[in-house]
């Protein structure tokens, strides 16, 4: 697979990693947001872990088998993909999604070494994914440490929910400790809040909505004025919410 023609564009790349898969996604960024080509690592953890690469071109499609026993192997293929099919001189950042970032991150920001010993000292509040995702962003740093990481939080879309919908019927004590409900799939909420927006007008947005995630995890938020008032999920998403 080599590069097409308009991967002389400056891009960047949107990667996902579920518990058992690692999704991607390649957007030039000269001009209007367009996205060449998308991907995904199926079955992370098991013999029959296979990449699959799909373009606007079919000469771009790809499907092979990889060794991806975890995160960090799945991700090194990834990486491989992206040298030899020359994407790499052009990739001006990588943008990871993540699903918790605790109390402590509430935006997107930059990945640095302080970052990652937050995300170490929370990963048992979501031990299905954290490990993973703290795996794949060292790994990235390791084979590309010049090329700037984005984390994007789950988690960040709830930051800012009453403190009555934060609370669990707990002592206090554990609240102070971080151990409270933050609500997940703040992105794919952000992105219905900005859908909601621009097809039926920002005076509907801001008016009372409840929005449904739903999927292998699935999830409610109520907004008003376009800030969350509550959710239906807690201190950490369910082992079923595989993305």
């Amino acid at each position: 697979m080599t590069a097409p023609a308009d991967m002389a564009r400056p891009t960047v790349l949107a990667v996902n990693a579920g518990s058992s898969s690692l999704k991607f996604a390649l957007f030039e960024t000269d001009g209007p947001l367009r996205r060449v080509l998308e991907g995904e690592i199926k079955g992370v953890g098991s013999p029959g872990a296979r990449l699959y690469v799909r373009g606007f071109d079919s000469a771009d499609n790809l499907s092979e088998p990889v060794s991806a026993p975890d995160h960090s192997a799945a991700s090194i293929a990834l990486m491989s993909l992206i040298e030899r099919s020359g994407w790499h001189g052009n990739l001006s950042a990588v943008g990871h999604r993540l699903v918790h970032g605790g109390k402590d991150y509430s935006q997107p920001q930059r990945v640095d070494a302080t970052m990652l010993a937050g995300l170490r000292a929370i990963s048992a509040f979501d031990p299905e994914h954290l490990p993973q995702e703290i795996l794949l962003l060292e790994t990235f740093a390791q084979r590309f440490p010049k090329l700037p990481q984005i984390a994007c939080f789950d988690t960040a879309f709830h930051h800012e929910m009453p403190r009555v919908a934060h609370l669990l019927p707990i002592p206090r004590r554990y609240d102070a400790r971080g151990i409270r409900r933050y609500g997940f799939h703040g992105l794919s909420y952000t992105f219905l809040m900005a859908e909601l927006a621009r097809i039926d007008g920002p005076k509907a947005a801001r008016g009372r909505v409840i929005l449904a995630h739903l999927g292998s995890g699935a999830s409610l938020a109520a907004v008003h004025d376009f800030k969350p008032i509550d959710t239906s999920m807690g201190l950490t998403p369910p082992r079923a919410a595989r993305q």
